[in-house]
């Protein structure tokens, strides 16, 4: 029988003449596994502040407001917000209007401007709630701009989130301005100026300030510089740290890492021994992320020279995979043990490497102190941490927690999930998401998992996942690995074989159970199938009226992306690390990386050592998803070491798989 596909406009239909209970009718009829586990008497004002809405004029200027805000044309905003006064969003609307007044065309803050009096109204106005952070946040770059410490010192107090890098490089230079130790500073801005990408004026500004006050050593700021220059901002890297001596050999090692290798060890004698350090560690990172086997060399010549201090955040990383990849775990012990502390910690990959190379160097006892450190984190490491110390996979997988129809209601009523819902409703997911995070905050482990039954009850997976994954103690696994859409993916999955908990651990890393996510290189909906894979496979199981349209509707989506998964499985022997690999950066890609091995590996240190920063965390997640749907759906506690497998060096298989 042909599938039925009703229009997203009837379904708004449906919703604005039922109210929020009726549109929960209307989605159990079209969505099986959407349906409510039992039923929920919302409040009755809850209709009213229903996100499901027809689409109104004001809404298409809001939408056309928050697009000139984002290109920060001040006419153009301020022409769109006088068009629509007394809308809903009246924060947003002033938002839109005054923040391109704050920045340049290129994104930078501007010092001189007259909207000093309109920020101070807004943060006094909106306090407390998400978007006053947001303005915060502009206002402190503009503040921080101005060198205006006594009033960013009063702002920065006050902002919740405090996440922006250019900021904290700002708050870094008021404590200088203010007398502080700049050894005080210098310490703490080590954990700050690790990434290059997120620096911004403020701390192309902090580096010298701190040089010149004798917070770090010129050396030190040559190498913040040198992390720039790796990434190809070669600008910053020189108002950071000027001239690099070995400059010309990043730019080398950057271009073709094999030739900088054979190079530089005819010359290395001309350069001292820290300049010496420095070049080894670029030149490996790039053989590193080339699979090269001499990257292991490069490094063990840095480490022999010692400087460790003065490696980037990527070479420091680069350093350990290069060292597992060749299995030399003496490398991998000492370079994660001179690893800076703020980059060791922020991934739990090295805590676990760590443990692996102790246990190599026959230390036991400190092996399991260092794998219990993670063993109940809720991830790839965290899993694998448990299997090294006898443990089977996490046990409360099976947690149902009860949560009572009262306590999913008054998740209704909470401001932040209701304006979420109608920006969601606007296809707004950056705004929507935003509101609906900063209510989650401070919220118990009872709460987030009535705001995630919540959200899995107005079919929000994607919102379903973000409250239950925040738990601590208490965790409900069927919330945080939800299984939408089960039983249209189901029969599609056991027509051709296809792992059902690998499925649904690549759907939930992919699109998050949002149906018309898209990517900007333009995959579509829950699989993210990009058009030209999906045309293909389509011709390969005979869909022979497909077109790219179609992509759009659930089952198809979920029928062209399970086949392509399942012949990338086929075509790459049977392996989930492989072929996930290769459902994210391509076939050839996948191959590419195995025919680089020297031998056989596991294939934890294949997923760690896979070039690409996205698809090496795509990978991880994926996996350690599918561990925990397996346990959620079949309640199978399994080993993901055994579902990781080992890595075989190949040929390239002949079949040509876009």
């Amino acid at each position: 029988m042909e599938k039925r596909v009703v229009p997203r406009k009837l379904l708004r239909n449906l919703i604005s003449w039922t109210g929020v209970l009726g549109c929960f009718l209307c989605l159990s009829f079209l969505m099986s596994e959407q349906v409510l586990a039992k039923k929920i008497s919302l409040p009755k004002s809850y209709a009213n502040k229903s996100a499901a809405a027809e689409i109104t004029d004001a809404d298409r200027i809001f939408i056309d407001l928050r697009e000139a805000a984002k290109k920060n044309d001040v006419f153009r905003a301020q022409q769109l917000a006088s068009t629509i006064p007394n809308y809903e969003f009246e924060d947003y609307v002033t938002y839109f209007r005054i923040k391109p007044q704050l920045f340049d065309s290129g994104g930078a803050p501007r010092s001189e401007t007259t909207a000093d009096a309109e920020v101070n109204a807004f943060l006094s106005q909106y306090q407390g709630n998400a978007l006053a952070d947001r303005m915060r946040n502009d206002w402190l770059l503009v503040l921080g701009k101005r060198k205006d410490w006594r009033n960013f010192d009063s702002e920065y107090s006050k902002f919740v989130l405090d996440d922006d890098t250019a900021v904290k490089c700002y708050a870094l230079q008021s404590r200088l301005a203010k007398g502080e130790s700049a050894t005080k500073v210098g310490i703490d801005a080590r954990s700050v100026l690790l990434d290059p990408r997120y620096f911004g004026q403020a701390c192309q500004e902090l580096v010298p300030l701190l040089v010149q006050t004798n917070g770090i050593s010129v050396s030190e700021a040559k190498a913040i510089g040198r992390a720039a220059s790796e990434m190809g901002f070669d600008t910053m890297s020189r108002r950071i740290g000027g001239e690099d001596p070995i400059g010309d050999i990043v730019k080398s090692a950057k271009a073709d890492p094999a030739k900088a290798y054979r190079e530089f060890l005819q010359i290395a004698p001309r350069y001292t021994k820290e300049n010496q350090a420095a070049a080894w560690a670029v030149i490996g990172q790039f053989l590193g992320k080339k699979l090269d086997s001499n990257a292991d060399d490069a490094y063990r010549l840095q480490q022999a020279l010692g400087f460790n201090e003065l490696l980037s955040a990527e070479s420091q990383e680069w350093k350990v995979r290069a060292a597992l990849r060749a299995q030399d775990w003496v490398l991998v012990k000492d370079a994660i043990e001179g690893m800076n502390p703020a980059v060791r910690s922020r991934d739990p990959a090295w805590t676990y490497w760590y443990g692996r190379a102790l246990k190599a160097a026959g230390q036991d006892s400190k092996a399991h102190e260092t794998f219990e450190l993670i063993q109940d984190q809720i991830n790839f490491y965290g899993q694998l941490a448990r299997e090294e110390l006898g443990k089977p996979a996490n046990l409360h997988t099976q947690t149902k927690i009860k949560i009572s129809d009262q306590e999913i209601g008054d998740m209704s009523e909470r401001k932040g999930f209701i304006r979420g819902e109608r920006l969601y409703a606007m296809n707004l997911r950056f705004e929507g998401n935003r509101e609906w995070n900063w209510e989650l905050r401070g919220m118990s482990d009872r709460q987030l998992i009535a705001a995630a039954e919540y959200a899995k009850r107005v079919n929000l997976y994607d919102r379903v996942v973000s409250a239950a994954d925040r738990t601590k103690q208490d965790h409900d696994f069927t919330l945080r690995y939800p299984t939408p859409f089960r039983e249209e993916l189901m029969p599609i999955a056991k027509q051709i074989d296809l792992n059902l908990a690998w499925a649904y651990g690549l759907i939930r890393q992919e699109s998050r159970f949002i149906m018309n996510a898209s990517s900007s290189v333009g995959a579509s909906g829950l699989m993210q199938v990009m058009p030209n894979t999906a045309k293909y496979v389509a011709k390969k199981i005979g869909m022979n009226s497909y077109t790219n349209e179609q992509l759009r509707d659930t089952g198809t989506n979920l029928t062209l992306g399970s086949n392509y998964l399942n012949m990338v499985l086929v075509d790459l022997d049977g392996s989930w690390v492989l072929a996930s690999a290769a459902y994210n950066a391509g076939p050839s890609r996948s191959k590419q990386w195995r025919e680089k091995l020297s031998g056989s590996v596991e294939g934890a240190i294949f997923a760690e050592t896979i070039p690409f920063n996205e698809t090496r965390t795509y990978v991880k997640n994926v996996l350690s998803n599918a561990n925990y749907y397996s346990a959620v759906m079949h309640d199978q506690v399994q080993s993901l070491k055994q579902r990781l497998g080992v890595i075989n060096p190949k040929a390239a298989n002949q079949n040509d798989l876009p």
